[in-house]
């Protein structure tokens, strides 16, 4: 197990929200933090289970406004496990002493263990070892499991299991004077003399979720038969059991428990299914058995094995992990997105963003099928990007940039800056850029699987509908004979607008506009890619002729991009009239500027007037393109290209960068990779334990952050690696820090399994299996093909003691 282990060795109150997130168990389905099964919701504890694509709309009235949020609903805690001595007080571990305390998440086979040691005020000491589960295999199914024992004490004691339907979305602080009951309870009953039931209803989007519990005890494998007690109360249904124990004997008490929502495919209603799911399946350990098989299933196509002599490789594993409990095989066929904080919180309302940008080249090369089924959650929305779009006076589909249930605009309207206190417009919406990710996405995945249907079908409908937007969204500069893009925000958040402006939104962002480029370019070459009857259906349907397709080429051509000097990239038009930002004042004078705008903001400033960034803006362009990729947009658009342009650009924005999202150490990680390998490295240290250590300061016990951990992932499996996906072939090309001595993986290249082993000496490749006899892989500028089952190992340069002080 060694590298698949998180371990806790002590009981840290204070820390445990930022456990309960990095302890979440999911399977795609379902997630449930990993929260202590005998506290409900306190200073410290916070049960949460969220449901892919489970959200819920509510009205609050801010600052004499009414606001309507949809949020991502915390659903009914069917944790509920405690116990008590006669006379004594239920479990506690804040109130009781704590003689030992373990948890560790095993991430191979997916369960979470608490184990502890606790004496109470009478000086009873009891041990509890837990495990729980949440199925991989079973979807609909979850477990506990307690191993209890009286060291020292005999007598008579109450355990009680419940399920708790009385639960708010209370997660996040800064939502706290928003709406939060987003529940009504509907049903609560006893099952027969051991299991109980649940039924909830969201109050607006009408989602029914019912839960049943089963709970048995057992003492030497044999069932025992308490005393039962069921207590009802509206929202919540519990029982209580009563029980002799003895001084030093081992009890086994299990906890299974089924949900089914309205949401669910090939059922009859919730309340059967899960009275059928508990009344079927057997004991915990069966269920855990085939838990694990489908785990080392799923761990057999995504581990990396990472020789580094720390502990990268675990932290590594983690990321792995989540990912795997945020979508899953579970995940195909759900209407659901990947929300960027994963099923792990409350923070940002679960809404899907943009950072599916960073996740799904993990996901191309290891499971291609979730990733179109995520891609489906555009598809099915693009009606409403279209009616979106129309609203706003273009063509097309407009996709928003925070997505919910049915594709409409989720972005706030107003945001609470946590260190003013002050509700404050918001204008992240303006992120039209995440049209174009959609659009790239849309083509890796193509790259990657070699998918030729969806492409034909669904991707090349959203990818065409985006053109159209972007074609009507563009102006024409008769001075510059140039097209532009008005009234947007890129990626680095900070610039919303000009200084002393009230007009919402940027001119000429550069990453926004060269996404444009690159995508009319594409466009033109899809149109070209699929059958000639497919695409006169398209044609007719969204009514494009042959002078839109003109068009389209015109503007990747002629689009404007600005710059600040011959070889520095405009971030947007009028950056480099901006103030230069006093860093070290700042340092000094705060702990942490990470969050710089809410710093400026609650001393009435903002950083729209400094040249400050929240993250790459310009540099993403870098790490999206290789090089010779950028080098063709560049000089097709007629702009001079050369490698000293990306040197210099990344020496002019880091320094004005305050990595104020995860996503930006992953970004300038990967750019710097070939120019500065110490900082490089630096950056992704820094990326590895950015949730582990909660580096934000609060935000990972909200969620943890998706993306960032995708992106740890890619730059391995990609940067480090040096995988490119082309038209031609996998190309293989290795750049190891030598922090890393070794790496090994396995990854699907269109259909075809191949296990790649890298050392600064050497690259071992073995074509594992696939759907065809032979597959071309590119090795330092050589293309060989490969036949099924065939191994080589490749010599790769080892550079000199000089050439390595150089770098």
């Amino acid at each position: 197990m060694e590298g698949f282990n998180i371990e806790y060795s002590e009981w840290k109150p204070k820390e445990q929200k930022l456990r309960e997130a990095l302890c979440t168990l999911g399977n795609g389905y379902f997630a449930t933090r990993g929260a202590a099964e005998e506290n409900k919701n306190n200073e410290f504890n916070y049960p949460g289970t969220y449901l892919a694509g489970g959200y819920n709309r509510a009205k609050t009235e801010v600052s004499g406004k009414m606001v309507e949020n949809e949020d991502f609903v915390n659903f009914p805690n069917w944790l509920c496990m405690n116990f008590r001595p006669e006379e004594g007080e239920w479990l506690n571990l804040e109130k009781v002493k704590v003689l030992d305390y373990r948890q560790v998440l095993e991430m191979k086979k997916g369960v979470l263990v608490r184990e502890f040691r606790v004496e109470d005020d009478q000086g009873r000491r009891t041990k509890i070892r837990s495990r729980r589960i949440v199925s991989m295999r079973d979807k609909h199914l979850v477990g506990i499991e307690w191993f209890f024992t009286p060291e020292n004490w005999s007598g008579r004691t109450e355990f009680r299991s419940a399920l708790d339907g009385t639960v708010i979305n209370d997660n996040v602080e800064r939502y706290r004077d928003l709406e939060s009951q987003h529940l009504n309870a509907l049903e609560s009953r006893k099952i027969n003399d051991n299991s109980i039931l649940l039924l909830v209803e969201t109050k607006q989007s009408k989602i029914r979720m019912a839960q049943a519990a089963r709970t048995t005890f057992y003492f030497n494998d044999e069932p025992l038969e308490p005393v039962i007690e069921t207590n009802e109360k509206e929202g919540a249904i519990g029982q209580v059991f009563r029980l002799e124990v003895k001084e030093g004997e081992n009890y086994t008490i299990e906890k299974i428990a089924a949900i089914y929502t309205s949401k669910d495919r090939a059922i009859t209603e919730p309340v059967l299914e899960v009275i059928k799911d508990i009344e079927r399946h057997g004991r915990f350990v069966e269920l855990l058995v085939r838990h694990e098989e489908a785990m080392q299933r799923y761990w057999h196509r995504a581990d990396i094995v990472l020789k580094d002599g720390d502990k990268k490789q675990q932290l590594l594993r983690l990321h792995i992990f989540h990912v795997m409990q945020t979508v899953s095989f579970n995940t195909i066929g759900l209407d659901v997105g990947v929300p960027s904080r994963g099923l792990h919180g409350e923070a940002y309302r679960g809404h899907i963003f943009w950072d599916e940008l960073y996740i799904f080249p993990f996901l191309n090369l290891r499971f291609p099928e979730i990733t179109r089924s995520l891609l489906m959650y555009r598809y099915e929305r693009l009606d409403e990007a279209r009616y979106a779009a129309k609203e706003a006076g273009y063509r097309g589909a407009m996709f928003p940039w925070q997505s919910g249930s049915n594709g409409r605009e989720e972005s706030q309207v107003v945001h609470l800056n946590p260190k003013s206190g002050n509700w404050i417009p918001d204008d992240t919406h303006l992120q039209r850029h995440v049209n174009c990710a959609i659009a790239f996405n849309i083509w890796n995945y193509f790259l990657a699987s070699d998918d030729q249907q969806f492409l034909s079908g669904m991707g090349a409908e959203i990818f065409l509908s985006i053109a159209l937007f972007w074609a009507s969204k563009v102006e024409f500069n008769k001075e510059r004979d140039r097209y532009e893009i008005h009234g947007v925000v890129g990626p680095d958040e900070y610039h919303t607008s000009y200084p002393d402006s009230d007009e919402q939104g940027l001119k000429n962002n550069a990453y926004t506009n060269v996404m444009v480029a690159w995508l009319m370019n594409k466009a033109v070459e899809i149109l070209e890619l699929i059958e000639k009857t497919r695409k006169e259906e398209l044609l007719k349907a969204l009514e494009i002729d042959k002078d839109e397709i003109n068009f389209w080429d015109k503007i990747s051509r002629e689009m404007y991009i600005p710059f600040i000097e011959d070889d520095i990239i405009s971030q947007f038009e009028g950056y480099e009239e901006l103030k230069e930002f006093p860093w070290e004042e700042y340092r000094e004078k705060y702990d942490d500027i990470q969050r710089l705008d809410r710093v400026l903001e609650s001393e009435g400033d903002s950083p729209n007037n400094y040249k400050a960034n929240k993250q790459a803006d310009v540099l993403m362009l870098f790490y999206l393109f290789s090089k010779d990729e950028v080098k063709t947009i560049f000089e097709r658009l007629g702009y001079d290209f050369s490698e000293d342009l990306i040197e210099k650009n990344i020496d002019y924005y880091r320094s004005r960068t305050s990595h104020g999202s995860t996503l930006s150490r992953f970004v300038f990680s990967w750019i710097l990779a070939k120019y500065d390998k110490k900082e490089s490295w630096q950056n992704f240290e820094t990326l590895l334990t950015s949730d582990f250590e909660d580096i934000q300061g609060g935000t990972t016990p909200e969620g943890i952050h998706l993306g960032a951990m995708a992106g740890s992932l890619n730059l391995i499996q990609r940067c480090y690696s040096g995988l490119e996906i082309c038209d031609d072939a996998l190309w293989i090309n290795p750049d190891l820090p030598e922090n890393i001595k070794e790496v090994s993986m396995r990854i699907k290249y269109r259909k075809h399994w191949i296990f790649v082993t890298i050392t600064h000496e050497k690259l071992k490749i073995a074509f594992e299996e696939g759907w065809s006899k032979k597959v071309n892989i590119g090795v330092a500028g050589e293309l060989y093909e490969f036949e099924k089952g065939e191994v080589r190992e490749f010599s790769l340069g080892v550079k000199s003691s000089e050439e390595a002080e150089k770098e």
